[in-house]
C-alpha cells in the first residue's frame, strides 16, 4: 500500500509500481494520458482561472497548489460508487470502488482554483492521481457558487470503459468496501473519509452517508464476532 502524496504523484510511484507488479496492461498508456490532458487544455477559456471541481478524496486530500477553494454545486451530474478499482482501492482479482459523476442530478463539492504559474504542472500530477486507468471522461463544467459560476475540470465516469459498474446496490457497495484494498489504502477508507468530510463541509449527501453508516455498522459486527 503506497501513501498518496506529492511525492508519490510527482514521481508517477503508482503508476510504476503497478508495472512492477506486471499489472501494466491495465494502465492508461503515456501517450493517452498526455493527449488527454492537452484536450482538456483545449478547451480552457484564455484569461481565464482553471478550476478543479472536487466531489470524492480530492476534498479531504487535495494534493494541489491552489489560490482559495469555494463550495461549488455542478448540475447534471450526481455521485456515486460507478467504478471498479482494481489499481487504487482493490486488486485486478479483488477490486474496490471509486466515486465517479455519472448523468443526471446534481453534485455538490468543492472547487479549487489554480495557481497560474504552476497550473500545467499541477494538472500533470492530477492526471497521473485520476487517470492511473483511463476510466474517467475530464469534463470542463459550470461550478456554481454564490450566484456566480466558474468554468472548472471534472472527473465523469466514462460508461464506455470496462471499469464502469453501472448501479450497484448499497448491499453490494458495502460488502466490496469492507474486503477490497490497494496501492491508495482501502477502500473502506476511501467511503468514510469522503461521507465525513462531506459533513466536515456542510454537504448533503443521503445515500454516502448511509453507505457509511451501513459500513461502520458491519464493521463493528465483524470485530465483535
Amino acid at each position: 500500500m503506497s501513501k498518496v502524496d506529492r511525492s508519490v504523484l510527482q514521481d508517477d510511484g503508482v503508476r510504476r509500481a503497478v508495472r512492477a507488479a506486471g499489472f501494466a496492461n491495465l494502465l492508461y498508456s503515456d501517450a493517452d494520458m498526455a493527449l488527454s490532458l492537452a484536450r482538456t487544455l483545449a478547451g480552457r477559456t484564455r484569461g481565464k482561472a482553471v478550476w478543479v471541481f472536487a466531489y470524492g478524496s480530492l476534498i479531504w486530500n487535495p494534493l494541489l497548489d491552489f489560490t482559495s477553494v469555494r463550495r461549488t454545486r455542478v448540475y447534471g451530474y450526481h455521485r456515486g460508487f460507478y467504478l471498479w478499482s482494481r489499481i487504487n482501492r482493490g486488486t485486478p482479482d479483488a477490486p474496490g470502488l471509486v466515486l465517479g459523476l455519472d448523468r443526471g442530478g446534481s453534485c455538490d463539492g468543492i472547487a479549487y482554483r489554480l495557481r497560474p504559474a504552476t497550473m500545467e504542472h499541477e494538472l500533470a500530477m492530477l492526471w497521473r492521481r485520476e487517470m492511473v486507468m483511463g476510466a474517467y471522461a475530464p469534463r470542463w463544467v459550470n461550478a456554481h457558487y454564490g450566484g456566480t459560476n466558474v468554468r472548472a475540470i471534472c472527473f465523469v465516469a466514462d460508461r464506455a470503459q470496462q471499469a464502469y459498474t453501472g448501479r450497484l446496490t448499497d448491499e453490494q457497495i458495502v460488502t466490496i468496501a469492507l474486503r477490497a484494498s490497494g496501492h491508495y489504502g482501502t477502500c473502506m477508507d476511501y467511503l468514510l473519509r469522503t461521507a465525513a468530510s462531506l459533513r466536515t463541509h456542510g454537504i448533503a449527501d443521503t445515500r454516502l452517508a448511509r453507505l457509511a453508516e451501513q459500513v461502520a455498522v458491519a464493521q463493528r459486527r465483524l470485530h465483535a464476532t
